[in-house]
């Protein structure tokens, strides 16, 4: 689950992670009050919306605006919370749809002398938590990695204890930090890894963190997201939940128990198991088509489940034909090709649909299939089943 960098800082607070004075508003008049409740003399103005790049981004309305806006005064905070507030903000990560901006972050104008990045993930390689930082603040991290990888340091956290004294001030020294630099960076690095580890988060990024001239160390941004398997452990968390930030297939493929990500294709997927999924999809990229989505209906599907998957499937306008991909372990395939049959009843298909099925009972569940009467394309394997689903674009 991701949330809004707002919601980030104010849970930042909460673990008292030093971050800068802000107000959150949803009026050009709040806009204003906002400025001048912080003093001035230059404050913030930051679209709260879901994706990065929001200082590069425009608007689609009003595309001389910027999503992130410098501002000097209560008017000009008011004036550009106005162009901000209600329209579409169009980032590199939002894609040409883009986003639109209900909320707005106005915080105070900081003293920064420098610029860093600072990112905790779980990492395979280090086997757990990984803080890693660098001196290239607000840049896209993976283009660091990918131009100059030397320039981000790493230091697993152990998650029983922790970030220790020694790795926070290592990383200090090496970041270049002297002085009140170093203590105030020990603080800071130690409680962001202790948050990160007691809300279940599955990645923090600061992006920049700054250090103010006073050598004060701040998260000038925020973004948090948490592991959604843990959520049951983490009530407070739930309400930050944003659904008009999601796709709302995937909001409503997940209250139905469904594993489903919406992607750029035109062939729909039905398969269970995740890893199968993944394949199904490189084997239909591999025989020249494009997947539509990842959806993943799990060992146990119902007939209900299976109805709402291919409803869903089936809501994509540019969805034009479908592969279902079974493997019967535990669910066996008889009940699967049972489901499906039922479903296909209640959905109605208009576009071809192809099924590849394997495991307990398949032969009965072939049978099921030919006596079915339905213009279903039967696949005897999983390239077979690829190199149908993909000609039958072109039929």
């Amino acid at each position: 689950m991701k949330i809004h960098e707002y919601q980030a800082k104010q849970l930042f607070a909460q673990a008292q992670v030093p971050v800068p004075k802000g107000v959150v508003v949803r009026t050009p008049e709040e806009a204003a009050a906002a400025f001048t409740t912080l003093g001035g003399p230059i404050a913030v103005v930051k679209s709260q919306i879901h994706a990065g790049g929001r200082g590069k981004g425009t608007f689609q309305e009003h595309p001389e605006q910027r999503g992130v806006v410098l501002v000097k005064s209560a008017e000009e905070a008011k004036q550009n919370a106005a162009r901000m507030l209600g329209n579409t903000l169009v980032t590199k990560q939002t894609g040409p749809e883009g986003k639109k901006v209900n909320t707005l972050l106005v915080e105070q104008g900081l003293d920064i002398a420098r610029e860093l990045y600072l990112g905790i993930v779980v990492d395979r390689e280090f086997a757990g938590p990984v803080l890693m930082m660098s001196t290239e603040g607000g840049m896209e991290i993976e283009e660091v990695a990918a131009h100059a990888p030397e320039k981000i340091l790493k230091e697993p956290v152990d998650i029983d204890y922790g970030l220790f004294g020694y790795q926070a001030r290592n990383l200090a020294f090496k970041l270049g930090m002297e002085g009140d630099q170093i203590k105030n960076a020990d603080i800071f690095l130690r409680k962001v890894c202790k948050f990160f580890l007691e809300s279940d988060a599955s990645m923090v990024e600061v992006n920049p963190l700054v250090v103010t001239k006073q050598g004060q160390i701040l998260a000038l941004d925020g973004k948090v997201a948490f592991d959604d398997n843990a959520l049951f452990r983490h009530d407070n968390l739930k309400p930050l939940r944003d659904l008009t930030e999601e796709n709302p297939f995937e909001v409503e493929a997940g209250d139905a128990g469904l594993s489903f990500v919406k992607l750029e294709g035109n062939i729909g997927c039905l398969v269970n198991g995740a890893g199968l999924a993944m394949s199904t999809m490189d084997l239909i990229k591999l025989h020249g088509g494009l997947p539509a989505n990842f959806l993943d209906v799990g060992g146990g599907a119902k007939v209900d489940q299976v109805t709402k998957a291919f409803q869903i499937i089936l809501s994509d306008k540019n969805v034009k034909a479908v592969l279902v991909n079974i493997f019967g372990g535990i669910m066996k395939c008889d009940t699967i090709v049972e489901a499906l049959l039922g479903a296909y009843e209640k959905v109605g298909f208009n576009v071809p649909l192809v099924v590849r099925l394997e495991g307990t009972n398949v032969e009965l569940a072939r049978e099921m299939l030919a006596k079915s009467g339905r213009p279903i394309i039967s696949a005897t394997d999983l390239t077979d089943a690829a190199k149908k689903v993909v000609a039958s674009l072109k039929a």
